[in-house]
């Protein structure tokens, strides 16, 4: 793993942050400056046809890390934007009362671009946030025939759980409930097979486990309900051909890029393509399995603070960790040493990632177990 940890560039300090943004890797600068600035820079013709190899690179890269067919995903500026898209590209979810189920703990952002993206007249279902999540029963009770959509996230950011994603979507595809699947919080940390586990459609984003920075978003379209999807917030490049330039004539593109819009940015695909071959590479199997060790390091030594999941088939790749009258004291102390954590509602989230190595939990254990001995 040191070998893999050279591969990034690393402050001073020990990083467990990765659920919210991943360290870049050392060579993300000058491949930036090759792929983006280089054609911009230095050469004598119109950069756009360089530029939208970086696209292709994007889509490719995202294909080999998800095992999916490249021209089923569609950059996107942010995962908000991606589901209002998709939800209001649906006839079926915008012409009667429809049902969307999710879960209390979900990302706020989802529920507030279901929300607004759905008829006024629409229900939005909550699976309570004292139930358990990652209970297939739970799913089971709620995921009814009543219910039109259903929106899953593969791992929850504040609890450091995992849904049972592939019961839950073989359900909902049983009863003929449309799906969306949130991997925002676990791809490249959480191993998925789109041929396995074939939701109806995917959003994630490239800043958090991928290590790719902010604005390279993404959403995937299961080729079964491509043909259904009519976007609303079109442009010229969510054309069939376009460079036609008939203001009177627009046809949707086939694959997914039909979701895409009008001129789009490039320079966050062209830091996370980079980052997200890395990782395809690599394999996202190597950093659950480093990433899990790391966790039962610290569950074997700080077990009565972890609030988060001990089973592995139920955590995510981030341990939610709860010291009570003590909390802000050893806040202080990881500060004191230079290990970054961070906080919400539930605890401390600590993410060990491939940069991280068992002396930085070590470190961490000993600050802890220095103010609650």
């Amino acid at each position: 793993m040191d070998e893999l940890r050279n591969d990034f560039a690393l402050a001073d300090t020990t990083y467990f942050l990765s659920h919210s943004v991943g360290r870049p890797l050392k060579s993300a600068e000058l491949a930036f400056k090759e792929s983006f600035l280089s054609p911009w820079q230095h050469s004598g013709l119109e950069p756009w046809g360089e530029w939208l190899t970086i696209i292709e690179k994007f889509q490719s890269s995202l294909g080999l890390l998800f095992n999916a067919h490249s021209a089923e995903f569609c950059p996107q500026t942010n995962l908000s934007s991606a589901l209002t898209k998709i939800v209001m590209s649906l006839e079926a979810l915008q012409k009667k009362k429809v049902v969307v189920l999710m879960s209390e703990i979900d990302f706020p952002s989802m529920g507030y671009a279901l929300k607004k993206s759905l008829p006024s007249c629409a229900e939005l279902r909550f699976i309570d946030k004292d139930l358990d999540i990652t209970d297939q029963a739970v799913w089971e009770r709620h995921l009814t025939n009543e219910i039109d959509l259903v929106f899953v996230s593969n791992a929850y950011s504040n609890t450091g759980q995992l849904a049972p994603v592939e019961t839950i979507i073989n359900r909902a595809r049983g009863l003929g409930v449309i799906s969306i699947l949130d991997v925002a919080q676990s791809a490249g940390i959480i191993p998925l097979d789109l041929k396995v586990v074939e939701p109806d459609f995917m959003i994630g984003s490239s800043v958090k486990w991928l290590c790719g920075g902010p604005g390279a978003a993404y959403l995937w379209v299961n080729s079964n309900i491509i043909e259904q999807c009519q976007p609303r917030d079109v442009g010229w490049f969510s054309h069939e051909n376009p460079f036609e330039f008939d203001v009177h004539s627009f046809r949707y593109h086939p694959s997914a890029i039909k979701f895409w819009g009008g001129t789009p940015s490039v320079a966050p695909y062209a830091f996370a393509s980079h980052s997200i071959n890395y990782f395809a590479q690599i394999g996202s199997q190597m950093l659950r399995t480093h990433n899990q060790e790391m966790i039962d390091k610290l569950i074997n030594s700080l077990a009565p603070f972890v609030a988060s999941p001990f089973a592995p088939l139920k955590r995510s790749g981030t341990v939610i960790m709860h010291f009570g009258k003590d909390q802000e004291k050893i806040k202080a102390a990881l500060t004191r040493a230079k290990i970054s954590v961070d906080e919400r509602i539930n605890g401390m989230r600590v993410s060990a990632h491939i940069y991280n190595d068992s002396d930085e939990i070590d470190k961490l254990i000993e600050e802890v177990q220095n103010i609650i001995k």
